[in-house]
């Protein structure tokens, strides 16, 4: 559904944000400041004890200085509830008194059917649940008491009975008002072929709701009390409501729970998620009861970027999961995969949890297995490789396998895998673990101790970074009047340690601070005195111009600048060339040497400061900045028309 132009505005508009978060945190009211909409908090993405997030009602987003978690009331809406953003969408426009943009008269048909089938399943659903109180569902009773079902159990997941007989729920409907056209259009019941009543879909069957992502019943699925039924577990049919394919089991409760940070378990049937979400696992659904599909598999990702698929373990397990593999290698992207935890021998999730309890569940869900792994042993599990033509196979079914994956990136990565377990394979390490000795002309000479302790070896491949906020965050501290013309910048800052995060939140939160005394002593009462003595102990700190000379302000406004604009230019440059190093396992074309030619460009033009203009100019008596080239020129004049080498006069 496409949404007419300034809808989205206007319901920003509308909306205080600082109302919308209010919900999930509890305001700090000495950091806040609600006059101006400028509003701090802990922050609801991940544990701290600090008001690190921060909502600026006016402008209306929000930021987190510990995991940089940024955006608007949408993405609030949508990271807190985990829902798409159409859904985010309509839950705001509800909260904000505005209709949701009408659509074509087909469609609004459409709905209205859909909201009046969905009338009648909620009317099935208690009948079945009903039935199973019954005299005529004592045997399910009995059935789902042996499974760990009791009361509690059955209400929280509305489990119910339809009765042996043709048309119970068909004549309860009828009773009720219920159009026959309803009855049936809803899947609940099937016309008769002999020209009699229709007849009711499920007979003499415990009872499971299909609920969708929004809480609504839109199917059931029906386990046979017959132990001769040809079939165990059946579906409702598909409906206006249901699309067994592009359905969950337990979507919505899986949905929220995983946006509270619990992983998503998908299992294979309707008791295995009630035992996973009762021992703890809430995130845990069911592609009811057949094989996963391609829709299923995104809608998993939509809710969890690597969900974990446990399966029976068995052969029949083993298979489903090798199904999965092969599903899923055209669909992978950078951050989604799966990883799989197959249950002990003859036994499924239920069973687990039931012998084992909850920690023993746990156990194997810390044990998953990476995709590749599984994929590797399908590969080599069973198999000898003991002549040149057996390891060619391997090797060209493996090329085969990982040739699937559409996503550059990704088919690197897997590739490089396999080819470390190829060569743990076939080339295994003596015994003892013993080393070849080095066969160069030279041993690589080991590092000086003051090597290894030197602090760019310590700190990383980021310490150049490091350095470059250590001295925009002093300059900053040391000039406060550049604060309110360096906010956007200081806002941007993605720092690199703890203390510079917490000193750019305080510089943030006192950013009307004038006096550079006051700010320190603001800061060090917000945060401890602690980030800013070991950010002014920095030797690289100490001797910037701009920190030295305090009263030096035009020169500190140059500093700053030319700072911003090195770290900008770096990170972008090292940004650039991760991406076209995704992209070297495609196509090669001059546009990606372009783009890595641009990256160093931009980062060779900010490097550049008043040492390098030395190279090429020299500096006058008045302080003016000579070319050498024509300094040079003016000189073998002067020698050619006898007046020696003067010192030229800049001025």
């Amino acid at each position: 559904m496409s949404l007419p132009p300034g809808f989205l505005d206007e319901l920003r508009t509308r909306l205080s944000l600082s109302q919308v978060v209010g919900r999930k945190v509890m305001w700090d009211p000495r950091k806040s400041n609600q006059g101006k909409g400028d509003m701090w908090a802990p922050c609801p993405f991940h544990q701290e004890k600090t008001a690190s997030f921060h909502v600026d009602d006016r402008k209306g987003y929000y930021y987190c200085f510990g995991c940089h978690a940024k955006g608007d009331a949408i993405s609030f809406v949508r990271e807190t509830e985990n829902v798409s953003f159409m859904e985010a969408v309509e839950i705001l426009a509800t909260e904000a008194g505005m209709q949701m943009p009408a659509r074509d008269p087909k469609a609004q048909e459409r709905a209205d059917r859909r909201s009046e089938l969905i009338a009648v399943m909620e009317q099935a659903v208690q009948f079945f649940r009903l039935q199973l109180k019954t005299a005529g569902g004592a045997a399910a009773r009995d059935y789902l008491a042996g499974r760990g079902m009791t009361g509690a159990r059955l209400d929280r997941w509305e489990i119910g009975f339809a009765p042996d007989g043709w048309q119970g729920l068909w004549d309860h409907l009828r009773g009720k008002g219920v159009a026959e056209d309803m009855i049936l259009d809803a899947g609940l019941a099937k016309p008769s072929s002999k020209g009699g009543k229709p007849y009711d879909t499920f007979r003499d069957r415990i009872m499971f709701p299909i609920r969708d992502a929004r809480g609504r019943a839109i199917a059931f699925g029906g386990r046979a009390m017959d132990p001769e039924d040809k079939a165990k577990y059946l579906n409702s049919p598909e409906t206006l409501l249901f699309d067994k394919g592009h359905t969950l089991y337990n979507h919505g409760p899986a949905r929220e729970a995983a946006g509270k940070g619990k992983t998503l378990i998908l299992a294979e049937g309707y008791m295995d998620v009630i035992a996973l979400s009762d021992a703890g696992f809430g995130a845990a659904v069911a592609p009811l009861g057949t094989a996963i599909t391609e829709d299923q598999l995104r809608l998993a990702w939509r809710i969890d970027p690597e969900p974990v698929i446990a399966l029976d373990g068995d052969a029949a397990g083993i298979r489903a999961a090798l199904r999965v593999i092969d599903l899923a290698l055209p669909l992978l992207e950078a951050g989604h995969s799966l990883r799989f935890a197959l249950m002990p021998q003859g036994q499924d999730p239920d069973d687990v949890i039931r012998t084992g309890g909850a920690g023993a569940m746990d156990k194997l869900l810390e044990q998953a297995q990476p995709m590749v792994q599984l994929l590797w042993q399908r590969e080599t599990e069973g198999k000898s490789f003991d002549s040149p033509e057996r390891k060619a196979a391997l090797d060209k079914d493996l090329r085969a396998v990982i040739g699937r994956i559409k996503d550059p990136s990704i088919k690197r990565h897997y590739g490089d895998e396999i080819k470390n377990l190829r060569w743990q394979l076939f080339n295994p390490r003596r015994e003892g673990g013993a080393r070849k000795p080095w066969r160069g002309r030279k041993a690589p000479q080991p590092a000086l101790s003051a090597t290894k302790s030197s602090a760019l070896v310590s700190a990383g491949q980021g310490f150049e970074d490091y350095l470059h906020e250590a001295v925009i965050l002093a300059t900053l501290i040391t000039h406060p009047g550049l604060l309110h013309g360096a906010l956007d910048a200081l806002e941007r800052l993605d720092c690199t340690s703890d203390d510079h995060r917490r000193l750019q939140g305080a510089l943030l939160t006192h950013a009307d601070e004038t006096d550079p005394a006051a700010l320190r002593a603001a800061i060090s009462g917000t945060i401890g005195p602690a980030p800013l003595e070991n950010l002014f102990a920095l030797r690289h700190v100490q001797i910037c111009p701009s920190v030295a000379n305090p009263q030096d302000a035009e020169k500190a406004a140059l500093c700053l600048a030319e700072e911003v604009a090195k770290l900008t230019a770096t990170r972008g440059a090292a940004q650039e060339i991760e991406d076209a190093l995704q992209d070297m396992d495609g196509l090669a074309d001059e546009g990606l040497t372009w783009r890595l030619g641009q990256a160093a460009e931009a980062r060779n033009r900010a490097g550049k400061s008043d040492n390098e203009d030395r190279g090429e100019y020299d500096i006058g008596p008045n302080g003016a900045r000579i070319s050498r080239d024509e300094r040079g020129a003016f000189e073998s004049l002067l020698a050619q028309i006898g007046y020696g080498t003067k010192e030229p006069d800049a001025s």
